[in-house]
C-alpha cells in the first residue's frame, strides 16, 4: 500500500497521556508562585491552603453541604483502600470490574476475606451486570474504566433505599462526568487526572451515611495510620478540615488550588464536562468514518469522554498472533510518539493492544483534529511494513 505523505500540522501539544495528564491551556511555573513553601502543612498558611483546597473542591465539583472532603496520601489508590479496609464488613459487598483498576479493588475485597461477590466483565471495554448489585449489599465500582475505555452509563442500577453504601472510584470521571451524590457515599480521584495536577494526592468525599459507617462500625483487623478516620469512635473532623494525615506537598496543593481557579474561570463543571465530550467526540467521529480503527468499548452508552481507548480491527492485523497484535500496536504508538505528535499514547500494558488517548478538559479540542491524520498515517507506515514483512 502507499503511504501518504506526512500531514502539514502537528498537535500544539503532543501530551495524551492519561495519568499524569497535560497541564491546564496557558500554565507556567508561575501557577506556583504563591505556594507556601518552607512552610508547615500545620502552620496557619498551611492549613489555610489545603482548606482553601477543600472548599474550592466542593464548589466546583457541587458537592453537597453535608458531604465531608478530606485530602489523602496515596493518590487515588490510597483513598480507596481507606474506604474499604476501614469501613467494608458488616454487610456483604458487590464489587463491579471491567478494568485493570478495578480489578485491584476485586483483589483487595479478597484478601480482607469479607463476604463479597466479584463481578468482572470480560472482555476489555464490556461492563458487568449491574442488576446483580444488592439493595442490602455495599457496592465498589469504577466509574469510568481509564485502561478499557468504558464508563458507566447512569447511576439508575444503585437503588436509591439501599441499606449499604457505595464506593465510586471515580479518578478518571469528576470534573468530566456528572456524579450522582445520591448514590454515591464514598466518591474518591486523584489531581493527576481531569484537571492535569500532580500526582500523590487523593481525594475523599463521605456522605452522611458513609460517616454513619465509620462511626458505628470497628474493623476487626489492624488500621494502617494513612486509613484512620476516625478517633475515640467519632469522625476525625480536622482531617476534614485540612489537617492531612500525612505531610502533604505544598506545591502540589499550589498545582491543585491553580487548576480548580482555571476550572472556575472557563464556567466552572459545565465547562469541564462540554470540553471533554468536545474532544472525545472528535475521536469517535473520526473512528467511525475510519474503517481500521473501533473503540475499545462496543457500547456507545459507555463510551469514555476521558481516557478513549481504540483497537486496530484491520483484518491484516486482526490475523496476527496476540504477539504480533501487540507489536503492531507498540510500533504505531511508537511512530506517533518519534514524530512528537502524540506521546504515551499507548494502551495500558495489561489492556488489549491498541491506542489510548486522554481527552480530559486541559486537552484542547484542535489538538486531537490535528491527531488523527498522523494516526492515520502512522497505521499506513505501520501496515506497509507488516506488507513487506509478509
Amino acid at each position: 500500500m502507499s503511504i501518504p505523505p506526512k500531514p502539514a500540522v502537528r498537535p500544539a501539544d503532543a501530551r495524551f497521556s492519561s495519568g499524569p495528564t497535560k497541564k491546564r491551556p496557558g500554565w507556567s511555573l508561575s501557577a506556583l508562585e504563591g505556594a507556601a513553601l518552607g512552610r508547615s502543612h500545620r502552620s496557619k498558611a498551611g492549613k489555610a491552603k489545603l482548606k482553601e483546597a477543600i472548599d474550592r473542591t466542593r464548589a466546583l465539583l457541587r458537592v453537597p453541604a453535608d458531604y465531608r472532603i478530606a485530602i489523602v496520601p496515596a493518590s487515588d489508590t490510597g483513598a480507596v483502600e481507606m474506604a474499604m479496609w476501614s469501613m467494608l464488613g458488616p454487610r456483604p459487598v458487590d464489587v463491579f470490574a471491567w478494568e485493570s483498576f478495578g480489578e485491584e479493588w476485586v483483589t483487595d475485597a479478597k484478601a480482607l476475606k469479607i463476604d463479597a461477590a466479584l463481578h468482572v466483565a470480560r472482555p476489555y471495554g464490556a461492563l458487568p451486570d449491574f442488576s446483580k448489585a444488592r439493595r442490602e449489599a455495599d457496592v465498589i465500582f469504577t466509574q469510568n474504566g481509564t485502561t478499557s475505555g468504558a464508563k458507566i452509563p447512569n447511576f439508575d442500577w444503585i437503588a436509591a433505599d439501599r441499606e449499604g453504601i457505595t464506593i465510586n472510584d471515580a479518578t478518571s470521571a469528576a470534573f468530566a462526568q456528572p456524579i450522582d451524590w445520591a448514590k454515591c457515599d464514598v466518591v474518591t480521584y486523584s489531581w493527576q487526572k481531569v484537571m492535569g495536577g500532580e500526582a500523590a494526592h487523593g481525594m475523599i468525599i463521605l456522605s452522611p451515611r458513609a460517616v454513619a459507617r465509620l462511626e458505628s462500625f470497628t474493623p476487626d483487623r489492624p488500621l494502617p495510620k494513612i486509613f484512620r478516620m476516625t478517633k475515640k469512635g467519632k469522625l476525625d473532623e480536622a482531617l476534614f478540615e485540612g489537617a492531612t494525615i500525612n505531610t502533604p506537598s505544598l506545591l502540589a496543593v499550589e498545582d491543585y488550588l491553580d487548576t480548580l481557579k482555571w476550572g472556575e474561570s472557563i464556567g466552572g463543571l459545565e465547562a469541564l464536562h462540554a470540553r471533554a465530550d468536545a474532544n472525545s467526540k472528535v475521536l469517535y467521529d473520526w473512528a467511525a468514518r475510519t474503517p481500521w480503527i473501533a473503540p475499545l468499548a462496543e457500547d456507545k452508552r459507555t463510551w469514555s469522554n476521558t481516557g478513549v481507548c481504540l483497537k486496530v480491527v484491520d483484518p491484516r492485523v486482526t490475523s496476527l498472533s496476540e504477539e504480533g497484535q501487540t507489536e503492531f500496536a507498540k510500533k504505531l504508538a511508537s511512530l506517533l510518539e518519534k514524530e512528537g505528535v502524540a506521546l504515551d499514547a499507548a494502551s495500558y500494558r495489561a489492556a488489549p493492544p491498541g491506542l489510548r488517548i486522554w481527552c480530559g478538559a486541559t486537552i484542547e479540542r484542535a489538538d486531537v483534529e490535528a491527531l488523527t491524520p498522523w494516526i492515520e498515517w502512522a497505521f499506513a507506515v505501520c501496515a506497509s511494513e507488516l506488507a513487506k514483512a509478509a
